[in-house]
């Protein structure tokens, strides 16, 4: 170890430490500290350094190395060198501002009743690694070049095939755009609505609040249109105006109701006859506990229905990998879109999604999920129950999360502050609703929390349902 601790050659001062045993080299160590110097403000525009012959000479090392050093710094802009001048620090440089440390912008809590979060810690993370090596032994070298902007060839007739078996989805793996998660696809969609000129869109009410954000953000105008028992209101959509209309209708959310046969085929002749397109969100339509299975809308009409679907619910938000099924006529639309956005979406994390669906493990972890979000629910019920006396949930035996009523008189605002105060993080329907007023309401995620944890927030819950109760 060697070091200046003090002016060397009639500059400021200047400390320097080089490790000899650091595998870093050691003209690197130097343009390290002296960059970290100006960075920080102990070197001040202007200043001067010691000669690189001083320096040398102090830290017991070849010349040539501090030269290197002083002449890497100067490229980057940091120094300013000259024959037979003092070498010093740029007259441009300025020093960075103090940093905190990085921190999430995500809320934390002890009890966080996410409505969109399955549960993270069922990942089955040694299948998963297992296909991600299956998917780096076998890919061919060209795979982790520029790929095709549509997404891996394997990948797509692998979703062509589950979607049609599982979902009865009218597949076609050449208009299929495997996308970053469902965000992506709904707003490379609503870009492209916006540059057809298409000034409004239609959005169920109450409904999935992000959906409104991505709408807006594309610069398109927001028309609620309301759902009750049977879905959608397809009538008043009808007099709504608009021409592209976003629906869940599977698994409504947050209401939970599955749009009926009547409503299906009212909003496939509404989108026949008026020339419109219908986006369907298949956001959880695998976890039901009380029936099969709804198939998808796009099934019945596929050349008026786009599909957007991922697996941030299926296994983990966090892979950010989704799939839009286009109409043929839209396809190369939204490919195009794609390619100029991010010329395609990761390929390893696509072929190793391809293995885990071709293997069967996908299938396999839905079954698990299934059994377990069913005993989570009941948990969630019977907790309520004993706990949050006037909560009543709702009939939807499905997806991850239950729509519940508070009693008369509780103001939904004040409860979700006082539950925050606890450490329990709820959702209120108000979120996403468009209009004010309507019953207070939560929507309580359960699939990333286990029994214990369940019954622990509820009991929270209705303890901060307690004091908020008029009276």
């Amino acid at each position: 170890m060697a070091s200046s601790n003090g002016p060397v050659g009639g500059g400021p001062e200047l400390l320097l430490r080089l490790d000899r045993e650091d595998p870093v080299a050691l003209h690197e160590q130097i343009e390290r500290s002296i960059r970290d110097d100006i960075r920080a403000g102990r070197l001040a525009a202007g200043s001067r350094l010691p000669s690189s012959r001083a320096l040398a000479t102090e830290l017991g090392v070849s010349r040539g190395v501090v030269t290197e050093a002083y002449g890497q710094l100067a490229a980057e802009g940091y120094l300013h060198t000259r024959q037979g001048a003092p070498v010093r620090v740029a007259s441009a440089v300025r020093a960075s501002a103090p940093r905190a440390p990085a921190r999430s912008l995500l809320p934390s809590f002890t009890y966080h009743f996410h409505p969109g979060l399955p549960d993270l810690a069922g990942f089955p993370r040694d299948r998963w690694l297992r296909s991600l090596r299956s998917a780096w032994r076998q890919a061919p070298i060209g795979a982790i070049g520029y790929a095709d902007p549509r997404g891996v060839p394997e990948l797509r007739e692998a979703l062509a095939e589950y979607l049609g078996r599982v979902r009865g989805a009218a597949t076609d793996p050449e208009h299929t755009l495997v996308c970053t998660g469902f965000t992506q696809g709904l707003s490379l969609l609503c870009r492209w609505l916006a540059s057809r000129e298409v000034e409004r869109v239609a959005l169920e009410d109450p409904g999935w609040h992000p959906h409104r954000l991505i709408v807006e953000q594309a610069g398109l105008e927001v028309v609620p249109v309301p759902v009750d028992g049977e879905g959608l209101r397809v009538d008043l959509l009808r007099a709504s105006g608009a021409t592209t209309v976003i629906v869940t209708p599977a698994h409504q959310f947050p209401t939970g109701c599955v749009m009926s046969s009547a409503r299906r085929a009212a909003l496939i002749e509404w989108a026949e006859t008026g020339d419109g397109m219908v986006i369907e969100d298949d956001f959880d339509a695998e976890f039901r506990y009380d029936r099969g299975g709804v198939g998808a809308l796009q099934g019945l009409a596929p050349e008026r229905v786009v599909l957007i679907g991922s697996a941030s619910k299926r296994l983990a938000p966090a892979m950010r990998l989704g799939w839009i099924l286009a109409p043929s006529w839209l396809a190369w639309n939204l490919i195009a879109a794609k390619t100029v956005e991010d010329s395609g979406s990761e390929a390893v994390g696509q072929l190793a999604l391809h293995d885990f669906v071709v293997r069967g493990e996908l299938d396999r972890h839905l079954r698990r999920m299934r059994l377990r979000y069913e005993g989570r629910r009941n948990a969630l019920i019977e907790a309520l129950g004993r706990w949050a006396p006037g909560c009543v949930p709702g009939d939807g035996a499905a997806g991850l999360y239950e729509l519940v009523a508070l009693p008369p008189g509780v103001d939904e605002a004040r409860l979700i502050a006082a539950a925050a105060e606890r450490g329990v993080g709820v959702e209120g329907v108000s979120l996403h609703r468009f209009t004010g007023g309507g019953a207070p309401e939560l929507v309580l995620g359960f699939g990333n929390l286990p029994e214990p944890a369940i019954e622990h927030g509820v009991r929270l819950l209705g303890e901060a349902l307690a004091s908020c109760r008029p009276g």
